[in-house]
């Protein structure tokens, strides 16, 4: 499936949907840096895109960048309230409660 995205973008087809795609199909793969570097640019395309914000959140802190995945998730939930979305507002926020309490680390 990503080499079929992968050819689409050298063809130079480019936009928001096949930029999630193929950060999602890099995610999978567990290639976070690649899955973010994707995202971004699909948010860049659309910016209200509340799924490839959510996804972005995932891929940074998958890669240890808390901050980076906390602003994502913060601008996925402005976008997903915007656009009444939600699944993906209370999908995020349960992404922002467990991100906020392991920045807090065990209480002594």
């Amino acid at each position: 499936m990503r080499e079929g995205l992968e050819r689409l973008l050298l063809n130079g087809q480019d936009n928001a949907l096949l930029r999630f795609g193929l950060g999602n199909a890099y995610f999978k793969e567990e290639n976070y840096a690649a899955a973010a570097e994707h995202l971004q640019k699909a948010v860049a395309h659309n910016p209200q895109y509340s799924a490839a914000w959510k996804l972005l959140g995932k891929a940074w802190q998958a890669l240890g960048q808390t901050t980076q995945a906390d602003a994502a998730w913060q601008q996925g939930m402005q976008v997903a309230h915007a656009n009444g979305d939600s699944q993906t507002v209370k999908e995020i926020t349960v992404f922002l409660k467990r991100l906020h309490k392991a920045q807090q680390g065990p209480v002594a």
